[in-house]
């Protein structure tokens, strides 16, 4: 399973991935076909607990800012204090 999301328009995911891999030694994927350069694909194959979860979140976060790709800050301290919470987080 992968999660794919789009970079704002005139942003270059192809960029955001290099920058990733380079930087933070990150790999995630660009998109495929039409999607290239739009998207980029986060894979989820395997174990996958919060802590990884939240070092995906964060290298994402900071790649973002690295590659200059517009965002707005605080998704990751969200994802940390519901990840924190636990299963009473997704009833509240």
């Amino acid at each position: 399973a992968a999660t794919s999301v789009v970079v704002p328009e005139g942003s270059d995911a192809e960029h955001l991935c290099a920058v990733l891999r380079e930087r933070f030694d990150m790999s995630v994927c660009t998109g495929l076909g039409e999607l290239k350069g739009t998207v980029f694909r986060i894979g989820h194959l395997g174990d996958l607990n919060s802590l990884m979860l939240a070092g995906a979140l964060s290298g994402v976060e900071m790649g973002l800012a690295v590659a200059g790709i517009p965002h707005s800050q605080g998704g990751v301290s969200a994802a940390l204090q519901f990840l924190a919470a636990g299963e009473e987080g997704l009833s509240s």
